[in-house]
Parts: structure tokens; C-alpha cells; sequence
């Protein structure tokens, strides 16, 4: 079937599997299951610092070295964006998660078996002590304009990609359904499911929210009006909740802002392949409001209101590096999500399913809002007295 070759219906077969059988397996069973999620998650953890350093540090050096006034300035339109969101998103989860009906300590909880031999993998490096590596290796190849070292990250990039693909994304559905197991085992999960169905709902209404004010910000900026750009965006939109991929959709997403008569046609071939990769506003927006609701589930408490500021403002940048495929704004972020927020192995599984059960929709406001960041970089060229460039002919 094609449908299970996609990560999210893969994910979401091993969660309803895992909670299945954790409803059904003895203790005996489930000594072996929590085994194995435990080894699992020894690897996905080791593997976080490398996605990090894979992931940010050649964005940085690729970025850098082909800097201009309109690079820049789309650059950081992209991270105010995501970041903005993503304040937005934990305003609201400060604001609505408390009035949910989230019983953080359940009664008649069955305790887990004990793991019955730990094979632990450490990490190379703290999460944040990749964080910074990438950062300022990356700026560093800048500013010497290290071309040897700029192509050696970039194929460690596409060495780590390779092994998130062959390596960590195969083992995720099994990581999904032991950890699901063991929650639906002890009974806390099976209990919380109608808190998590509502969340994505509330979700998916931040996403439209979010792209009105963009587009409302984009049409008073740039003086043209941005409900002709956005009704041109159905098609990349349909496309985007499909593929689950920002780089899946990047051709359609051209053909649908070229038929805007208010971006400017080399503003459009800059900017939306460019946003494509660099601009997931729906994604960060999703994540931090469902950190925070995993946070009150599992461990009976929000994260204090500087915590998540610390952890917005990283996202951003996180979410500026994080590849554009299915899942690629959370698994990117793991190490944020366990190194700033501090969850363990069951916080960044359930993360990464209830990630998965929504991403389409986040991917589609991502794809969406390029269009209003474009319309705002239209308005700057013509406010600044940027010469329009020719374009090649589409093939599209």
C-alpha cells in the first residue's frame, strides 16, 4: 500500500498498534517491551547532536556565502515569522491548556517492569554544545570563506540526512509503538486521548490565524493586497497536506504564486524556494503548543515562562536548518525538546507521534505563508529601489 510508505501513517499504524497491545500484553511481555524502548531511545538520543550539527551548521555556511542585501532580509522575515508564531503559540498554551481537562496524576496506575538490561550509547556532545558548534562553525566559514570546509559540511549534511533516513526514521515506528505500549499499559494514555484530539483541532485554528496576520501584515507593508496572492494558493495548499514535504511542493508553489499579479516574478523565483526550506511558521507554531500539552500530561506542569521564550527563540533557528520533509521541524528540534524543555525518552516519542498526526496541515500553512513573506519582500524592493530583475521563462 502506498499510503504506508508516507512516516505519518506509519506512525500513526505503530501508535493505535502499540496501544493495542500494550492493552493486551502481560508483564512478562511488557518487560521486553520497555527493553526495547529503551534501547531505542539510547539511539535516537545519540543521533540528535549529529541531526543538529548536520542540519544547522552548513545552512549557516551555505546562507553566509551567498549573502546579499535581499538574502538577509528574507533570512530574518523567516525567523520573525516562526518566531513570532511560536510566541503566539505558547501565549495561547499559557492561556487555554490550564482549562483543560488534563488529570496529570491518574489514579490506579499500573507500574512498568523494570528494564531488564540497559545498553546505554552516549551522546558525543551535549545537545547545546552542538547547538553551538553549528553556529559558530557555520559563521566562522563565513567569515573566512572557507570553501574546503563549507563543502565538507555540506556533505556531512547529507551523510546525516542519509542516516536519519536509513537509520533513524526505519526505527521511529517501533520507538512509537513500544513507547505507546507502556503508556497504554500503566493507563495514563488511553485516558489523556480526548485532550490530544482537542489540541490538534485548536492547532489547526492557530494556523489560519497565523496566516491572516500575515497576509494582513504583507497587504499593509507592501500597500497590494495579499487575498489576491492567497486565494492563487489552493493548489500548493491541497499539495502540501498530501505530500507532508515543503520541498514536494515547491514546484507547485511556483506555478500558483507566478499567477499573482502582485509579487514581482524575480521576487517569487528568489523567495519561494528560498522560504521553501527556511520558513515553517505552521511547524513551530504546532510544536511549541504541543510541547506544552505533553509537559502538563506527563509531567504535571507547564514549562516556566522563560523556559519557552529561550525555547521559541531556538526553534526559529532550529526551524531555519531543518530539512523539508515529513517530521523535519520536530526531529530536527529533539535535542531543544529534551536539552531546554527536559523531556525524556516517552516526552520526545509522544512529540514526535502527535507531531505526525497533524503535520500535513502544518506543512500546508508553511507552503501558505512563503506567499505573504514574498509579498513582503516585493514591498521592500520597490520601497528600496531594487531593480526588477529578468527572469528565465517557467517551465512549470
Amino acid at each position: 500500500m502506498n499510503l504506508f510508505k508516507s512516516l505519518p501513517a506509519r506512525l500513526l499504524l505503530a501508535l493505535v498498534l502499540g496501544v493495542v497491545l500494550g492493552l493486551a500484553l502481560p508483564a512478562g511481555a511488557m518487560e521486553v517491551v520497555v527493553t526495547l524502548n529503551y534501547i531505542l531511545g539510547q539511539l535516537v538520543s545519540f543521533c540528535v547532536p549529529l541531526i543538529v550539527i548536520g542540519f544547522i551548521a552548513p545552512s549557516i555556511s551555505k546562507l553566509g556565502s551567498s549573502a546579499t542585501r535581499m538574502l538577509a532580509v528574507a533570512v530574518l522575515l523567516a525567523y520573525a515569522s516562526s518566531v513570532l508564531a511560536a510566541l503566539l503559540s505558547a501565549a495561547s498554551g499559557y492561556a487555554i491548556i490550564p482549562h483543560l481537562n488534563i488529570a496529570s496524576e491518574v489514579e490506579g496506575l499500573r507500574k512498568l517492569p523494570e528494564i531488564a538490561f540497559r545498553l546505554d550509547i552516549p551522546q558525543l556532545m551535549p545537545v547545546m554544545s552542538a547547538l553551538a558548534l553549528s553556529v559558530l562553525l557555520g559563521l566562522a566559514a563565513v567569515w573566512t570563506r572557507a570553501k574546503t570546509v563549507t563543502l565538507l559540511l555540506q556533505e556531512f549534511q547529507a551523510i546525516v540526512l542519509e542516516m536519519v533516513k536509513k537509520v533513524v526514521i526505519p526505527i521511529l515506528p517501533f520507538y512509537i509503538a513500544t513507547t505507546f505500549c507502556s503508556l497504554a499499559w500503566e493507563g495514563s494514555i488511553t485516558k489523556q486521548l480526548p485532550v490530544f484530539l482537542a489540541v490538534i483541532g485548536i492547532v489547526m485554528v492557530g494556523h489560519y490565524l497565523w496566516m491572516a496576520l500575515l497576509y494582513g501584515a504583507a497587504t499593509l507593508y507592501s500597500g497590494r493586497s495579499g487575498l489576491e496572492v492567497v486565494k492563487r494558493y489552493g493548489p500548493a495548499y491541497l499539495t502540501a497536506v498530501g505530500t507532508m514535504s515543503s520541498a514536494a511542493t515547491l514546484a507547485v508553489a511556483l506555478q500558483c504564486a507566478r499567477k499573482s499579479e502582485n509579487l514581482r516574478p524575480d521576487m517569487v523565483d528568489f523567495g519561494i524556494p528560498l522560504f521553501a526550506n527556511i520558513h515553517l511558521c505552521g511547524s513551530v507554531l504546532t510544536e511549541v503548543f504541543f510541547c506544552m500539552t505533553v509537559s502538563q500530561v506527563l509531567y504535571g506542569k507547564l514549562p516556566g515562562v522563560g523556559t519557552m521564550v529561550l525555547f521559541c527563540l531556538l526553534l526559529g533557528v532550529f526551524a531555519i536548518g531543518a530539512p523539508g520533509v515529513p517530521g523535519g521541524t520536530v526531529m530536527a528540534s529533539l535535542g531543544l525538546i529534551s536539552g531546554i524543555l527536559g523531556f525524556d525518552g516517552t516526552g520526545q516519542a509522544l512529540m514526535l507521534a502527535v507531531f505526525a498526526l497533524q503535520d500535513s496541515f502544518g506543512t500546508a500553512c508553511n507552503i501558505t505563508g512563503d506567499g505573504a513573506l514574498t509579498l513582503m519582500l516585493t514591498g521592500y524592493a520597490e520601497k528600496h529601489g531594487i531593480r526588477e530583475e529578468p527572469v528565465r521563462p517557467s517551465v512549470l
